[in-house]
């Protein structure tokens, strides 16, 4: 049994505002206004932002920068979401990246399909500005939080 100085311990006072602002997104739309939209919804979080306009170079994106969290539209030229999602998740380097699917398609083969791939979730187009925004920011703290423990433990064992 462990004493209280054996554990870890997070609290709210771990991960505020400022470190979402520290944070990277990658932005994955073939569709220039899909990603004007996104973008200019997203920049009040003060993240970092970055574009890809199909799959291939969203796995190109991610492991050049291994952003915090991907948005990623399905329905692309070259490489679809759902095989950029799976080489991405299949990466050592990208595999605990964030990643939410971004689709028109609405029927429960294409969301399995999604889940399949491994996407850590994902939203319906149109796509709806509070949503959009409450489901990176909530994601973006899991993943910040994440990493924070990573970091802990990693300084435990070495220590």
């Amino acid at each position: 049994m462990s004493d209280a100085s054996d554990s870890l311990e997070l609290n709210d006072a771990d991960l505020n505002d400022s470190d979402l602002a520290a944070a990277s997104l990658l932005l994955v739309d073939d569709n220039q206004q899909n990603l004007e939209l996104m973008l200019a919804w997203l920049e009040p979080l003060g993240c970092r932002l970055e574009v890809a306009h199909d799959g291939a170079e969203a796995v190109e994106a991610a492991a050049r920068s291994r952003p915090d969290l991907i948005l990623l539209d399905v329905m692309m030229p070259r490489m679809s979401g759902f095989e950029a999602c799976r080489r991405i998740k299949d990466a050592t380097g990208t595999r605990d990246t964030v990643i939410i699917m971004v689709t028109a398609l609405n029927e429960v083969g294409d969301f399995e399909r999604a889940v399949e791939s491994g996407c850590d979730d994902f939203l319906t187009k149109p796509v709806n500005k509070l949503e959009l925004t409450t489901r990176v920011k909530s994601l973006l703290r899991v993943r910040l939080l994440k990493r924070k423990v990573d970091a802990l433990l990693r300084e435990r064992r070495q220590g």
